[in-house]
């Protein structure tokens, strides 16, 4: 910083204040800034922000510590949404990942918290309730796609609205003229947080318009599951008119069904599905689908754990509905 100075040809804390960005309060000419600016870029000066955060107690750092988010090519668009929310507000963002193993996350924020970071996201792969570590609990925080059960919210927590897109799937086939012969396609599993809040909506929806949920073909939330399932409802004697799949992978599995089955996509059976992965736009016809907006939940948390300071609370994100050609209006026998 001295050399710089000296070079400009102007005192040390004229230096320092141009090269912080606090020039104007102090009425800095604007020659005397160039000056410093260009001497800085002759002699490759850069500043010392380690130094800098002994002094403030400020590192301008947020870590993510995540189960399994960074290795899924689909839901790490949060991480994409939260590097982004981190860029705009002047700050990095340090990446962590557990695979769920405990001791691994202890060890991994206990490093963090030796580089001083200034705050942490929280943050799981499958909406669910968790507990917060301990080394967490007294830090600025924000969970993202998880909360913490207890009758008021200590921290802020970044969700997906599942309910509502429960609600949204059964809209949509009532909209379309559906009334009978609709389906949930998948493990209807109450302790999974995403199934509960999704089925509530899809059941609320269809009770208000006084129609009745056929029922639910029980499988796994993968392919192979779900191609087995449907393709033997099938062979029993099911006539489905609608399927609400529990995600994109469970609609390709009833796709294939469906077709062995002798039935046509959406002419003989609407087909709606929940996630919007990359699989929703490959799939012939293309599948309606309704988001999750991992992009959008990242940036979020990022945006509350840097903006004013609120009532820790519950958020959650509307999951927009991506209307392809998988729905139509049912066939009169």
């Amino acid at each position: 910083m001295l050399q710089v100075a000296q070079r400009a040809g102007v005192s040390r804390s004229t230096a320092s204040f141009v090269l912080t960005g606090r020039h104007q309060d102090m009425r800095i000419s604007e020659d005397a800034r160039q000056r410093v600016l260009r001497a800085a870029q002759e002699l490759d000066y850069r500043p010392n922000l380690m130094a800098r955060s002994l002094r403030t107690k400020v590192t301008k750092t947020i870590a993510l510590v995540s189960d399994t988010i960074a290795a899924d090519p689909y839901a790490g668009r949060a991480i994409h949404g939260s590097l982004a929310a981190a860029i705009a507000h002047g700050h990095l963002l340090f990446i962590g990942e557990t695979d769920g193993d405990p001791v691994v996350e202890q060890r991994l924020i206990a490093d963090f918290l030796d580089r001083q970071v200034d705050a942490f996201i929280y943050a799981s792969m499958f909406t669910q309730y968790v507990r917060l570590p301990r080394q967490l609990r007294e830090r600025p925080v924000v969970l993202l796609n998880c909360l913490i059960r207890g009758a008021r919210p200590l921290h802020h927590s970044i969700i997906p609205d599942e309910l509502t897109a429960g609600l949204t799937a059964a809209r949509t086939l009532l909209e379309a003229g559906h009334r009978q012969g609709i389906y949930v396609v998948g493990h209807a599993d109450k302790g999974v947080f995403a199934s509960r809040e999704r089925m509530t909506g899809i059941q609320e929806e269809l009770g208000t318009a006084g129609v009745r949920l056929a029922g639910v073909v029980d499988c796994n939330w993968w392919p192979d599951s779900a191609y087995d399932a449907v393709r033997q409802a099938l062979v029993d004697g099911l006539a489905p008119k609608a399927l609400i799949c529990v995600n994109d992978r469970v609609a390709l599995g009833a796709y294939q069904a469906l077709r062995e089955g002798g039935l046509a996509i959406p002419d003989d059976v609407s087909v709606i599905s929940f996630d919007d992965s990359e699989l929703a736009a490959w799939l012939r016809p293309q599948l309606t689908s309704i988001a999750l907006p991992h992009y959008e939940l990242g940036w979020r948390a990022v945006e509350t754990l840097l903006g004013p300071s609120a009532e820790p609370g519950i958020t959650r994100l509307a999951m927009p509905i991506r209307r392809r050609h998988s729905v139509a209006k049912p066939t009169v026998e």
